[in-house]
């Protein structure tokens, strides 16, 4: 059984994620900490509970999910995962870093790309791959099926959808890609969104604006 552990981290509130099972590995998703004290939680939830970080996943590379990427990767040293569109967007990073005041020195990981349709395993359990560009390029969603719950970046939120105004954005590309992609799924799946809370596929399809 996987369970999931959020953070809240940086000036955006983003929603870093922990996703573990009962072996005790465990998957760090869009790790945001920007700070001793933000890495500290991280740190002590991981050793509290024995974890081992088999994977880091990114839903995208926007500045605020991977402000804490170079650090997860020195720290875990495991293949840093992410769809090639994306490349280029994480390449950005330290020109982002100067749009708000900050110095970042450009990351040196090691990245294994993902692709629409490929499946990652985690001891048995599968996780589906959705390309939902319209965010980013390479935005991603990471569906576990088994359990009914996805990890889905900026590309849907509770009450509304990512920002389609940043490099290489476009509304009508997101919007058909959650049409045809994540509202096609069963409405209890659960969405873990990479700001705000939690919320479901069958809420969003009701209740969520952009979709009326």
């Amino acid at each position: 059984m996987l369970q999931i552990q959020g953070f809240v981290f940086n000036f955006a509130s983003e929603n870093t994620y922990i996703v573990y099972n009962e072996n005790k590995n465990a998957w760090l998703i869009d790790p945001g900490n920007i700070n001793e004290q933000e890495t500290k939680l991280i740190s002590d939830f991981i050793s509290k509970h024995e974890l081992k970080i088999t994977k880091i996943l990114l839903t995208h590379a926007h500045i605020d999910h991977v402000l804490g990427l170079q650090w997860a990767f020195d720290t875990f040293k495991v293949p840093v995962i992410l769809h090639k569109e994306d490349q280029e967007v994480l390449d950005m990073l330290q020109m982002s870093g100067v749009r708000f005041g900050m110095n970042i020195d450009p990351v040196q990981v090691d990245v294994e790309y993902i692709n629409e349709g490929d499946e990652l395993d985690f001891d048995g359990d599968k996780f589906k791959i959705y390309h939902v560009p319209g965010h980013s390029p390479g935005s991603v969603v990471y569906h576990n099926e088994n359990q009914k719950f996805m990890i889905s970046g900026d590309v849907l939120f509770e009450g509304s959808i990512g920002r389609t105004d940043l490099y290489k954005g476009n509304y009508e590309q997101l919007i058909d890609g959650i049409n045809t992609k994540l509202f096609v799924l069963d409405g209890d799946t659960q969405i873990f969104s990479g700001h705000g809370n939690p919320t479901s596929i069958g809420f969003e399809k009701q209740y969520n604006p952009f979709f009326r």
